[in-house]
């Protein structure tokens, strides 16, 4: 073999040296300038909606179709919540910043139960609705017992266990009629007859609505047959929606008693938005929750011209007064037509069964 041990040895040393030569040039060498490349012609680019480079490895073959996937990381914080729900699969500049909006949109402190914005596409320039043409139709707030439905007394015996479950006493619940008033006002009424101070019910208040949510299915399950909702309730509705409507709630029922009744009668899912008696004990407070909650579901600013509330006791009216909205009585309950009216309603009917008439009343105002 030409040049045998000796000859590698020799291109081994020759080698070596070529190398260090080559580190001694580069460390006596003059510093490489990086310029910065100027910026090209377009609109300016937008670094927090640059994807990251892709990490090398086997592509993600299981993913789903219109998973973010890798490209949401490299959004900022709100951007990616916003692009992480809406399913950003990345490309567009514009998916980008409508994630960031919808992550700045749902910053929201209102009651997590009834949290609702206006629709997107909305125009941004708001409405006001208060009885001029071409508005954006009325809103209508309807009281729960005794109004939209015949509960069967199941909220009386939810209350009068829970109350013995968490206090030891129901107070003199045989002798106070609950119509009109909040769960809360119900339940502190009572104990106050029964010589309880406020230092001594506050401790169990917070526990007495779980109790009482507990009960109240239990009370419904035993008395599903016998609830129902008012004559006429579902076709006034499917009248009102018809027309551009919108409907929501005015009760003292706390969330869970809403939910629980109107659930039994499969009218829940009817009312997007309502105000409720644990937003406020007091119900004359509650038309102006109700009216913001009705803004953000619509986008719509109701006046009181295009506002009724609808109801079966002279509590109702006392409410929609105070806030200056019209309101119309229901006899479904413990109250005749004249005395609704001797209690101040604008309009007053026996019941819902008569669908014309009662859309000719709301159309009064």
């Amino acid at each position: 073999m030409p040049g045998g041990r000796s000859g590698r040895r020799r291109a081994r040393g020759r080698g070596l040296d070529a190398a260090l030569a080559r580190a001694r040039r580069a460390r006596h060498a003059r510093p490489r300038v990086h310029r910065r490349r100027r910026p090209q012609a377009g609109p300016p680019r937008r670094p927090h909606l640059r994807p990251l480079p892709r990490p090398r490895g086997p592509r993600d073959h299981g993913r789903r179709r219109g998973d973010p996937g890798r490209r949401a990381l490299a959004l900022r914080p709100a951007a990616r919540r916003g692009a992480l729900r809406s399913g950003y699969g990345g490309g567009a500049a514009r998916r980008g910043r409508d994630a960031c909006r919808a992550g700045r949109d749902r910053r929201d402190p209102v009651r997590r139960q009834h949290r609702a914005r206006a629709p997107r596409g909305l125009d941004r320039r708001l409405t006001l609705s208060n009885g001029a043409p071409g508005s954006a139709g009325r809103l209508v707030l309807f009281d729960i017992d005794g109004t939209l439905v015949h509960a069967a007394g199941v909220g009386r015996a939810a209350i009068e266990g829970a109350m013995i479950e968490v206090y030891g006493t129901p107070g003199p619940i045989d002798d106070l009629p609950f119509d009109g008033m909040t769960d809360p006002q119900i339940v502190r009424t009572l104990l106050r007859a029964e010589g309880l101070s406020e230092a001594e019910i506050a401790p169990g208040f917070d526990r007495l609505w779980p109790a009482y949510a507990a009960r109240l299915q239990g009370e419904i399950d035993e008395r599903r047959e016998r609830m129902r909702p008012t004559p006429g309730v579902p076709e006034i509705l499917d009248a009102l929606e018809a027309e551009g409507a919108t409907l929501g709630l005015l009760t003292g029922n706390i969330v869970a008693g809403a939910e629980g009744k109107l659930s039994a009668v499969r009218l829940w899912s009817r009312f997007p938005f309502g105000a409720f008696g644990c937003d406020d004990a007091d119900r004359n407070r509650l038309p102006p929750i109700a009216l913001e909650r009705a803004f953000r579901h619509t986008g719509t600013r109701y006046g009181p011209g295009r506002t009724w509330i609808i109801g079966d006791t002279p509590h109702d009216i006392e409410c929609a007064r105070g806030s200056g909205l019209s309101v119309l009585g229901v006899a479904t309950g413990r109250f005749s037509v004249d005395d609704l009216l001797r209690a101040g309603a604008d309009e007053a009917l026996p019941s819902l069964r008569d669908t014309g008439r009662v859309m000719s009343a709301l159309a009064s105002a």
